[in-house]
């Protein structure tokens, strides 16, 4: 880039959320401007629609050592690092205030339509890189306005575009036409509305991650409550039911992670969901009131009243298609980034620290940062993301030095940035393994009567 041309211009950070607040932090304390651009109408607008759950990382490890820095003059106080927050004490105890020391260099209600070089679509070479970037923005009033930017950081994340019901990575046939019967988040059973939605119903949870241990636990102890009888749970998975389909109990490197596996499976041992193996679903039909869910083999499952898809998320990339970008094929990660966190080679505690040279792009100058840059990989770990920030804001200054220097050290427990129910982590539990055989694909009802096994196959 062209320093004299685009050094008072300001870098455009997307989203407001943990890792574009943390670069704007890093900006301030490199002596750069930032602009962060969010959708929502307020700080973490995504994180507040999962703040009913709790996350299985710990307020230790989900701060950014510059945003300290930045809250500490306002007498901000970080939380117990012990304990385990959820979504919503995550906005409103770090998050917002963070956003009000940044003041007026975060918008929101500011949805990002497009990137661009100024002057150059995405097939033009010459001066290229001497040109600032130009951002599109629509604001919730109806404005749209053309701003320019010396670099962009895209930290807006995956949450708007969450993944189909459909095995194939499509919507299933009649899934759109269900809508009002289908969500993509864990339910907050906590609000009236949505448990009278549950309560006494038959729902099906599509999804094998640490989301539909959520909803699995939490419908059972709706199914538990008075209000809640007859609140059954299906749980559909596209694989069999293995040792490792729980995660790792009380073996689990993450204590919370463990015990969500562990309340999930108490779920289907207890009777309170059914587990259908092997099950691909291509189509969801109306009868009458009520949903059927159909496999790919023509298996019909009985109907349900509600369904629950989470099936993971993916990066919304519409608005950078001006930008040459080199990205997986198959995970949409950064090419560099993609061999260290595909989840079928990783877990979140098994990736490590990463920064610039794995976020680069053929167009200099834009990084898609936090759980934007893992695409559609579920292995993201929360202070991964500070690290990268910290090394893209580094490089961007001009520090290459600081920005190639790996800074982070992780716990030997690794740090994924998901969310469980955990609300107690000194409570002992009790796990039995399970077993390592996957069944041949069927309805299986895992209750009290019919313990998963503990041995080997």
């Amino acid at each position: 880039m062209n320093a004299t041309a685009t050094d008072h211009l300001p870098v455009l950070v997307i989203g407001a959320g943990p890792a574009g607040l943390a670069a704007a932090a890093h900006l301030v304390e490199r002596g750069l401007e930032p602009l962060v651009l969010e959708a929502g109408a307020a700080a973490g607008a995504a994180v507040r629609e999962w703040s009913h759950v709790r996350l299985f990382s710990t307020w230790g490890e989900v701060t950014d050592p510059a945003a300290e820095k930045l809250l500490a003059p306002t007498g901000w106080v970080k939380p117990d690092t012990t304990t385990y927050p959820t979504g919503g004490d995550w906005a409103e105890q770090y998050l917002q205030p963070l956003a009000d020391v940044l003041g007026d260099k975060v918008r929101f209600g500011a949805t990002v339509t497009g990137v661009s070089r100024a002057g150059r679509d995405r097939i033009v070479d010459a001066d290229r890189e001497t040109q600032p970037f130009v951002v599109h923005v629509a604001y919730a009033d109806g404005r749209e306005v053309r701003l320019f930017a010396r670099a962009v950081i895209d930290a807006s994340g995956t949450w708007s575009t969450p993944s189909p019901t459909g095995a194939s990575g499509l919507p299933a046939l009649g899934e759109k036409a269900a809508a009002d019967r289908v969500t993509y988040r864990v339910p907050d059973l906590k609000d009236p509305s949505v448990r009278a939605r549950y309560a006494g119903r038959r729902s099906a949870v599509i999804g094998s991650g640490a989301s539909a241990f959520t909803a699995l636990a939490s419908l059972a102890e709706l199914a538990k409550a008075d209000d809640g009888a007859g609140a059954k749970a299906v749980w559909v998975l596209r694989r069999g039911i293995s040792g490792s389909t729980f995660g790792g109990g009380t073996a689990d490197q993450l204590p919370a992670r463990g015990a969500l596996g562990l309340a999930a499976k108490a779920a289907v041992d207890e009777g309170h969901a059914d587990a259908v193996t092997g099950f691909r679903t291509e189509a969801i039909e109306r009868e009458g009131d009520r949903l059927v869910l159909v496999a790919e083999d023509g298996r019909r499952l009985d109907p349900v009243d509600e369904v629950i898809v989470l099936t993971g998320f993916r990066p919304d990339l519409s608005f950078l298609s001006e930008l040459r970008l080199d990205l997986d094929e198959r995970l949409q990660a950064p090419v560099e980034l993609a061999p260290l966190i595909d989840p079928n080679q990783h877990s979140c505690g098994t990736v490590y620290p990463h920064g610039v040279n794995e976020l680069s792009h053929p167009e200099q100058g834009v990084y898609l940062v936090g759980m934007k840059s893992y695409g559609r990989a579920p292995t993201f770990l929360a202070l991964t993301g500070y690290e990268q920030v910290r090394s893209v804001v580094a490089a961007i200054a001009g520090d290459r030095e600081s920005a190639e220097r790996v800074e982070l050290v992780l716990p030997e427990t690794g740090v994924c940035g998901g969310a469980g129910l955990f609300d107690q982590p000194d409570t002992e539990q009790q796990a039995d393994g399970g077993g390592c055989c996957a069944p041949a694909p069927a309805l299986i009802q895992l209750g009290t009567s019919a313990p998963a096994s503990s041995g080997g196959c």
